[in-house]
């Protein structure tokens, strides 16, 4: 299926892509004046269901950024759930999937603000395979850029906007050869890559930069700090990170809906121990792709299931 020809729910109702128009003069594409989530479904072809991820966790915090930015969605969580299994549903993926909601100012006009201006919400979704081709772990470096700090626009909310800040991280570190960012908070301690969480081993503990390092608290985060402290009892600390900590870490991985988890081989051309992937961060791998495969029934909760007992609905 061409994009083009996929369903997307826009305007209050299910549309074919090219049908979800948005206008040059958007207020949400001018000024970045929008908020979003990435969530992931993944194809179980043995049982012939595709599994949508933590999916009302990812709409709570879609409604908290929106919040945030003085804007409202017009469907609460649960609807907000029905209305995107009925989207994977009516584009009958066979294949893993990603799947954005987005908020944002609609008016076309010129003017900077966010008070009285109208919102618009709409959801499209994608075939997905990698975020990373990283069998053989990630090159990261420590980036220039400084993570966006949250007196200057809020960190917790998941901003279209502020999304120049990685976008600039994650470009540096490749035109200079490398595969990831870590990005420093403002006042030079480890933040986060340019849009995933970071973890550290050390010494048989798992450490992660506290929610105050202007983190984005990422739903693969918190699950990850679950699955470590609840299946293989491995202490979870929170807490500011240096930098020179990571090139003396055991272990380091990033997590996220996109990335999974994945792990890193070097920091600024030193490698992580002997540059492999570490014991910690491969169980948490595999423990977390069993998961969202709908292989670990303990986890069941997690998955919202698109086709169980569904007649699929015509697009």
């Amino acid at each position: 299926m061409k994009l083009y020809e996929s369903t997307v729910y826009a305007q209050g109702r299910f549309l074919r892509y090219d049908e979800a128009r948005v206008g040059l003069l958007t207020h949400g594409l001018n000024y970045g004046t929008g908020c979003f989530e990435g969530i992931r479904g993944y194809w179980n072809a043995d049982e012939r269901e595709l599994n949508l991820v933590l999916l009302r966790e990812h709409f709570e915090r879609l409604h908290t950024s929106a919040r945030i930015l003085l804007m409202h969605v017009p469907h609460s969580v649960e609807e907000l759930a029905e209305i995107t299994v009925e989207l994977c549903a009516r584009n009958r993926y066979e294949e893993n999937v990603y799947i954005r909601p987005l908020v944002y100012k609609n008016a076309e006009d010129v003017g900077v603000r966010l008070a009285g201006v109208d919102d618009a919400f709409a959801i499209a979704t994608i075939p997905f395979k990698h975020y990373y081709d990283a069998t053989a772990g990630l090159k990261a470096c420590v980036s220039s850029w400084r993570r966006i700090d949250d007196t200057m626009a809020p960190a917790r909310a998941k901003i279209t906007g502020g999304y120049i800040n990685a976008a600039l991280a994650k470009s540096e570190a490749q035109m200079n050869g490398f595969d990831e960012a870590v990005m420093l908070s403002s006042d030079g301690h480890v933040a986060e890559g340019s849009a995933a969480n970071l973890f550290l081993v050390k010494r048989g503990k798992l450490f992660t930069p506290d929610p105050t390092q202007n983190v984005l608290e990422g739903i693969t985060r918190r699950a990850i700090i679950s699955l470590a402290k609840d299946e293989l009892g491995i202490e979870v600390v929170e807490r500011a990170l240096d930098r020179s900590e990571l090139y003396a870490g055991d272990e380091l991985f990033f997590t996220g809906t996109a990335a999974g988890v994945v792990f890193v081989n070097s920091v600024d051309h030193r490698p992580i121990a002997d540059g492999r992937i570490g014991s910690v961060t491969r169980a948490l791998r595999d423990l977390y792709e069993r998961i969202v495969l709908g292989r670990e029934p303990k986890y069941r909760a997690w998955l919202t299931p698109t086709y169980a007992g569904r007649r699929v609905t015509a697009a």
